[in-house]
């Protein structure tokens, strides 16, 4: 009996596709799943970003210099733990997370140690934010304005996708609606004054490292994105204004072929989704987005085997069309990448990039039996998902009744059986491992950090003018229970100096916090 073989997402891989599939139009048109833009890679390269931020402002600071020294585009922050839940650094709840996951951020002043050196207006930043996204832009556009840069010019990307965080990864503070609204405000602030600002980047990354397999990665993240479209509709945002300035972020893991067939599927269903959704523009219709490699790909085993996963995982966001890519570091299953690690990282792509032809033309593998027929079938199972989200009421409702939750965790408990019974072969941990494993040298943030940061804040309370921090404050209080949009008081608040938690405490007292 012939033997089969499925994708992680459950679909049969014929023996041999004889069968050619119907090929769609060409790259730069609707609905786009060859690219969005007629000459891809030709004319110019993926932005390659390295995602960094840890410790102190000035160690991250660093870093960056570090990074735009060997060649990355645009940067791409990492935040810890407490600013991502919105927390001050002395808070009690941020005690042994300081500094750990990323970098420590409480107020203006901290974001211009970190920034600086380095010109706002000349280079494009990615912020790895969700709950706290609007304080983080808040303080980015405050430093840029103290830069004298101009604001039409400022270019990035800040994640702000709660509806995922629900889902898969739980660094929530308010409760679905007004969380939703914070978001609206932002799409309608930054339409108007930051006009290339990218005001979402719609998460199946995380999706996908919670366990998710690819065709729910991409079901759930183009049902999230199709809740932000109707939440702005609802606010009487022009989609053809605001959906331009929509992104996403996906993931990018070790099955080559799926993950191409995915990133051309979802072109093609977000293409569809806004128009749809009443978007003529084409350029609203088009779904941009960035990679990163497979964090829960990584093993601690043998790490340098690692430096192989990425390269295929590269291969397969820039064979699949991305913006943008961020490649992990080897050694990121054991700890924060080193120095090392984040150049053989960087070094990855620029070798595809400049090496590998894979730049020479448009969607490589277009009219591949194959990879047309996976692509149709990704996209099939994909709807198939977003339809019965959508007969939940969308998916907000279909997040609060569990639902998106319950399939996550399902497919990552199949996968992990299929790991434990050698179903799934992981090289080095079920399979050629080697008993003589030496552990590479290791990068590590100590304890300190808190008490930096916690000195940092006492100096800026007693520095400031208290006063117009709490009249600052009592505007945000006062605002949050009216429709009116907060970006612009709170961008008024972070210049006053009052941080990232006194913010986030206001906001809590109003809306209370979502358990």
């Amino acid at each position: 009996m012939e033997k089969t073989i499925q994708t992680d997402s459950g679909i049969v891989i014929a023996p041999l596709y004889t069968q050619p599939v119907a090929m769609e139009e060409q790259p730069g048109s609707f609905p786009f799943t060859r690219g969005i833009h007629a000459s891809m890679y030709r004319d110019k390269l993926w932005t390659m970003r390295q995602y960094a931020g840890f410790s102190t402002a000035e160690e991250s600071n660093k870093r960056y210099h570090y990074l735009l020294s060997q060649g990355v585009m645009g940067l791409s922050v990492a935040f810890d733990l407490p600013t991502q839940i919105g927390y001050d650094s002395d808070h009690p709840m941020a005690e042994g997370e300081v500094g750990k996951v990323g970098v420590a951020i409480d107020s203006l002043e901290d974001m211009e140690i970190l920034f600086k050196g380095i010109s706002l207006e000349q280079i494009s930043t990615s912020m790895t934010i969700n709950a706290t996204g609007f304080i983080l832009l808040a303080f980015y556009i405050a430093l840029a304005k103290k830069q004298g840069a101009d604001l039409k010019k400022i270019s990035g990307t800040i994640q702000n996708d709660i509806l995922k965080e629900y889902a898969a990864r739980g660094t929530f503070i308010y409760p679905p609606q007004p969380s939703m609204r914070l978001i609206t405000d932002i799409f309608a602030w930054c339409s108007r004054e930051v006009p290339k600002w990218n005001t979402i980047s719609i998460s199946g990354y995380h999706i996908r490292e919670a366990g998710a397999n690819a065709v729910q990665e991409l079901a759930f993240t183009l049902a999230n994105g199709k809740a932000y479209l109707k939440a702005a509709q609802e606010k009487g945002l022009d989609i053809n204004v605001f959906a331009k300035r929509l992104s996403f972020f996906f993931n990018a893991h070790n099955h080559l072929f799926e993950e191409v067939a995915k990133f051309r599927a979802a072109r093609r269903m977000w293409a569809h989704i806004t128009r749809e959704l009443g978007a003529t523009d084409p350029k609203a219709q088009m779904l941009r987005f960035h990679t990163q490699t497979g964090g829960s790909t990584l093993t601690a085993q043998q790490p340098q085997n690692n430096i192989v996963r990425v390269a295929v995982q590269t291969l397969a966001a820039t064979l699949g069309g991305t913006q943008s890519l961020h490649t992990n570091g080897y050694d990121e299953a054991l700890s924060l990448p080193t120095e090392e690690a984040a150049r053989i990282a960087l070094r990855t792509q620029q070798i595809v990039g400049y090496e590998s032809g894979v730049a020479d033309t448009v969607d490589p593998l277009a009219g591949s039996y194959y990879v047309e027929a996976l692509t149709n079938e990704v996209e099939g199972k994909a709807w198939e998902l977003i339809h019965k989200i959508d007969a939940m009421g969308g998916a907000v409702s279909a997040i609060e009744q569990g639902f998106i939750q319950d399939e996550i965790a399902r497919s990552a408990y199949k996968y992990q059986q299929e790991i434990e019974n050698n179903e799934k072969i992981i090289i080095g941990v079920n399979k050629f491992t080697a008993a003589d494993h030496v552990a590479p040298e290791v990068f590590r943030i100590d304890d300190s950090i808190r008490v930096i940061q916690s000195a940092r804040l006492q100096s800026l309370r007693e520095r400031r003018d208290n006063a117009a921090v709490q009249n600052a404050l009592q505007r945000i209080r006062q605002a949050a229970g009216t429709s009116e949009n907060l970006m612009p008081l709170v961008v008024e608040a972070v210049e006053h100096l009052c941080t990232l938690g006194e913010i986030s405490d206001v906001l809590r007292e109003v809306w209370g916090e979502y358990k």
